[in-house]
């Protein structure tokens, strides 16, 4: 059975950035804080909903460092090192391991693809040359490369490849993949809505971007399952769904970022090309919010 990274909710951390839109650090800290204040069971640093595919390799090693740092061995640091150049994700995992993080999570290459023998490949080359746990990233939405439960299997034979945050939403292959490799690839969701039924098929938790504006459900969700209250933990991920489905009302992480500004924390714009959220759409999340017991400005 392969080492557990962490059991519960991870978040999927904002970057915040200034009004020069540079990387806000103390703001950084403050979100931190927050996340520990309110139960979050790790952090995950320069992901998706970290902006990682628009900040420089100096930022995104500083943001790893900062958070490894601050965090100060309270909660696991799961640092982003994922490219679509292997050398690339490679000098990136050495430097995160260099800074202390716990793990990293390394996205499917991205643009120029590959074949899921080039993926045993690709995560072998970087998983043979790094001490850390690996959290393989699934996200096929973005991606346009898909992991195939098969491909798990193999991938789960190294010692150094842990666990997959599975963003596919395909139930069906979550249930192979568990099959498959049982306790050799431990499995974390992807999709805020789908935590519960991810945990009932063996997951040990979530990778969150709902986390980032309601830390305290989104592991309570957890908590609840492994305690044996599944209807409770069931109940609450049912009656966050109009909020979670708020939060994906366009690309990630602009309502996140949104929400986050709502509720006083002022975490800044966004890089480009991503824009401001639509009025009507701002409309909306802010609705979900107050429905959801979240006060806005």
């Amino acid at each position: 059975m392969k080492k557990v990274i962490f059991k519960g909710s991870g978040v999927a951390i904002v970057t915040p950035f200034d009004s020069q839109n540079k990387v806000n650090y103390d703001k950084l800290g403050e979100l931190i804080e927050y996340q520990l204040a309110n139960s979050t069971d790790a952090l995950v640093v320069c992901g998706t909903t970290g902006e990682a595919s628009t900040l420089s390799d100096r930022e995104h090693i500083d943001v790893i460092y900062y958070a490894v740092k601050k965090a100060a061995g309270r909660v696991p640091v799961i640092a982003g090192t994922g490219s679509n150049e292997t050398e690339h994700a490679l000098v990136l995992s050495k430097e995160a391991e260099h800074a202390g993080a716990d793990a990293l999570l390394i996205v499917t290459p991205y643009y120029n693809k590959t074949t899921q023998g080039g993926l045993v490949r690709h995560y072998t080359y970087i998983a043979d040359r790094v001490g850390l746990p690996i959290i393989v990233y699934n996200v096929p939405s973005r991606t346009g490369l898909n992991i195939l439960p098969e491909t798990y299997l193999e991938l789960s034979k190294h010692p150094n490849i842990a666990a997959v945050k599975e963003a596919s939403g395909n139930i069906s292959a979550v249930a192979k993949t568990r099959a498959l490799c049982g306790d050799e690839l431990h499995i974390y969701s992807g999709n805020d809505d789908q935590i519960v039924p991810i945990l009932s098929l063996g997951g040990l938790g979530v990778i969150s971007v709902l986390a980032n504006i309601m830390p305290q459900r989104a592991h309570d969700i957890c908590s609840l399952y492994f305690k044996g209250d599944t209807k409770a933990s069931a109940g609450l991920q049912v009656s966050l769904m109009e909020l979670i489905d708020a939060l994906f009302c366009e690309v990630n992480p602009v309502p996140v970022k949104t929400a986050l500004n709502l509720m006083g924390f002022d975490v800044g714009g966004l890089r480009m090309p991503l824009f401001e959220m639509q009025e009507k759409n701002k409309d909306t999340l802010k609705k979900a919010m107050l429905r959801a017991g979240i006060p806005v400005n």
